[in-house]
């Protein structure tokens, strides 16, 4: 399972939901489960509340319709296989950057995307095989020394 591969369990938008008195996940506003993700650099650690999107309907809908994104988020997009192909910013309001992973963490490409309102809307594609995906807002990852070869994990 990916989650055990990224040793911890994106993940934007929306303050954080404390979770219940019965130990339910924290869910952000839009409804997605957050976690915490930390992206492993020659530097200091990333760390950034993340909203998980794993269900394909999840997935589609990313963060189509917001409007920010607070510095410290992202959006985290497991895939339980190898995945190819790319990603779109059709109805995504905000700039993104994009990291794309491989089962055991290590960030493969980063691609920086550009918001899209109407068709045709450009697909970034990685160019290889990648697990999973982790989406910022646009540049963040430079400003952190994130580069290729870091890792993301996920608690």
């Amino acid at each position: 399972m990916l989650c055990a591969a990224l040793l911890v369990t994106p993940a934007c938008g929306g303050d954080e939901q404390e979770p219940s008195s019965e130990g339910s996940p924290a869910v952000s506003e839009g409804g997605f489960p957050q976690k915490t993700a930390i992206i492993e650099t020659d530097e200091e650690p990333v760390m950034l509340t993340v909203e998980v999107a794993e269900t394909d309907e999840d997935r589609a809908q990313g963060l189509m319709g917001r409007t920010s994104l607070p510095d410290d988020h992202g959006m985290v997009f497991i895939f339980f296989e190898e995945h190819l192909g790319g990603f779109w910013m059709k109805n995504t309001l905000i700039p993104l950057s994009i990291a794309f992973f491989g089962q055991d963490g290590e960030i493969l490409e980063i691609l920086d995307m550009k918001p899209c309102k109407k068709d045709p809307c450009p697909t970034y594609d990685p160019g290889v095989p990648y697990w999973g995906a982790l989406e910022v807002n646009r540049g963040a990852f430079g400003a952190w020394g994130v580069s290729v070869g870091d890792r993301v994990r996920m608690n």
